[in-house]
C-alpha cells in the first residue's frame, strides 16, 4: 500500500518494525514523525510492509488550574516559544509552542507550588532566527516585570542560541537587582525523556530559594539525573546538538546546583547578591552588522574584504590566538595579502580575537603569528570569551560607546565574561 500524508502507519525499515505518522511529501520523500518523537525523512521504496493504523487524535487531558499560594515570591515567566514550551499536535504530528500564559501553566501546574507566577506572551521566537531587535524586546520585559514588582523573571527560550541570548541580556541589563534565568529545553513536553518540567522547576526553586543577582541560564547538568545546574551568562555554550546536558560550563563553573526531585539547592560557588548602581536597560543598536569569522586551513584574503563595511568584526583564532598572516613558502603567499588586510580593517573598526577551541585563553604574545596580530591591532589578548561570547559583547560595546572606547573597554571584564588568569592556563613560553 502507499502512504499518504495525514496517515498513520505501522512499517518495516532496514528490518526494524516502526509507526509513526507522514507529515509530508518532499520531493517524492516522506517525513514521518515516529512514535518516539522523532522525524526521518524515507522515499516510498524503503517503506517496507506499509500498513495503515486506525488511530484516533489524542487529546490533552483537562487539567483543573491550581489555586495559586499565598505568601510565595513574585515570578515573572516570561514565554518565547522554544521546545520547552511545546507539545505534539497529534492532528498533525508537528511540533507546535504553546502559544498562551494560561497554557505554559496548565502544562507545569508545579509551578504554582513554588512561586506566585506571572505568565506572559511576549513573542513566540524561533531563536535560531533572533537578531538583535529581539534582545531588545525581552530586555524591555525584564525591565516592565521589575518595575511591576518581580522579585525574580524567568524567560523561556529556544536552545539553539540560548547561550547567545543570556549573555546579551547579561549586557544590556546593567546592574539587574533580580535573578533572570534562561530556561530550554533539548526535548518537547509530549517525550518521555523530556527536560523542559526539571529545567522549569529546578529554576523556579533556585530564585525562589536563593539570593541572587543578575542573568543566569538553567538547564541540565547530565543525562543519567534529572539534576539542574545555574550556569553563569557570558561563561555557557551548546555543546552537543541533541544531549539534555548539551550546556556546559567555559573555562568556569556553575553557580549552583538544584537536586531532582527533592528540588534541594546546592551551592557550588559564591552568587552575585548584590546588585551595585542604578538598574538600566542599555540596548543593542539594531543596525550595527558585526562579522563572526572562522581562521582555517587555506584562509582567503577575500573572506576578510567581505567584512569591509561592518562595524565590528569577531576572529575565532586558532591555537593561542594564530591567523595565517605570515609568508613563509611558495604555497602560502596569500598569507601577506591577509595581513595587510587585517590591518586596514583594524583601524577602521574593532577587530577581535577569540580562542576556536573554546576552552583557554588568547595569548597572542607566545609565537610570531600571535605578535603579528596585536601589531595588526588585533584586540583580545589574555581574554577567554567564547567567540559567541566575546561577538556579543563586542556588538553591545558598539551600540553604547564610541569605538575609542571600545577598544579600551574590550579587555574590561564587565559581566563576568572573562576568568582570572592562572597556572593552568599554560602561558609559559615554550624552550
Amino acid at each position: 500500500m502507499k502512504a499518504r500524508i495525514g496517515q498513520h502507519i505501522s512499517f518495516s525499515y532496514k528490518g526494524k518494525q516502526l509507526h509513526g505518522m507522514v507529515l509530508n511529501d518532499e520531493k517524492g520523500k516522506f517525513v514521518l514523525k515516529l512514535d518516539s518523537g522523532y522525524n526521518m525523512t524515507v522515499g516510498p521504496d524503503q517503506l517496507k510492509e506499509v500498513k495503515e493504523l486506525k488511530v484516533l487524535p489524542k487529546q490533552r487531558e483537562a487539567r483543573t488550574q491550581k489555586k495559586q499560594a499565598s505568601g510565595l515570591p513574585k515570578v515573572a515567566l516570561l514565554h518565547t516559544g522554544g521546545t520547552v514550551a511545546s507539545r505534539v499536535d497529534y492532528e498533525t504530528g508537528a511540533v507546535i509552542a504553546q502559544y498562551t500564559a494560561e497554557e505554559i501553566l496548565d502544562l507545569y501546574p508545579e509551578l504554582l507550588e513554588i512561586a506566585d507566577i506571572k505568565s506572559e506572551l511576549i513573542s513566540n521566537m524561533f531563536s535560531e532566527m533572533m537578531r538583535f531587535g529581539h534582545w531588545n524586546v525581552l530586555a524591555r520585559a525584564v525591565d516592565k516585570a521589575v518595575k511591576d514588582g518581580a522579585q525574580g523573571v524567568i524567560i523561556t527560550h529556544g536552545t539553539d542560541i540560548l547561550h547567545m541570548t543570556s549573555a546579551a541580556l547579561s549586557f544590556a541589563l546593567e546592574n539587574c537587582p533580580v535573578p533572570v534565568l534562561l530556561v530550554g529545553s533539548q526535548r518537547s513536553s509530549d517525550r518521555p525523556s523530556s527536560d523542559a518540567v526539571t529545567n522549569l522547576l529546578c529554576a523556579v526553586q533556585f530564585i525562589a530559594k536563593e539570593k541572587f543577582t543578575g542573568v543566569a541560564l538553567c538547564m541540565h547538568e547530565g543525562i543519567e539525573k534529572d539534576d539542574c545546574v545555574v550556569f553563569p551568562a557570558c561563561r555557557v555554550r551548546k555543546m552537543h546538538t541533541s544531549r539534555r546536558d548539551a550546556f556546559k560550563a567555559i573555562n568556569d563553573t556553575p553557580f549552583a546546583r538544584v537536586h531532582y526531585p527533592s528540588l534541594k539547592v546546592e551551592r557550588l560557588r559564591v552568587c552575585p547578591a548584590d546588585a551595585s548602581g542604578r538598574f538600566a536597560v542599555r540596548e543593542f543598536n539594531e543596525k550595527l552588522k558585526i562579522g563572526l569569522l572562522q581562521i582555517h586551513p587555506h584562509f582567503s584574503v577575500e573572506e576578510l574584504k567581505a567584512y569591509e563595511k561592518f562595524d565590528g568584526l569577531v576572529l575565532s583564532l586558532t591555537g593561542l590566538g594564530h591567523a595565517p598572516t605570515m609568508a613563509t613558502d611558495e604555497y602560502n603567499k596569500e598569507n601577506a595579502k591577509i595581513y595587510d588586510e587585517l590591518k586596514l580593517l583594524a583601524k577602521k573598526m574593532p577587530v577581535v580575537g577569540a580562542p576556536q577551541t573554546i576552552y583557554g585563553r588568547v595569548n597572542m604574545n607566545v609565537y610570531s603569528s600571535g605578535t603579528q596580530l596585536i601589531g595588526a591591532g588585533v584586540l583580545g589578548q589574555d581574554c577567554d570569551a567564547t567567540p559567541e561570547t566575546a561577538f556579543v559583547k563586542l556588538a553591545w560595546l558598539l551600540s553604547n560607546y564610541d569605538k575609542k572606547e571600545v577598544r579600551k573597554l574590550y579587555g574590561e571584564n564587565l559581566r563576568g565574561e572573562f576568568s582570572a588568569r592562572s597556572e593552568e592556563d599554560g602561558f609559559a613560553t615554550p624552550e
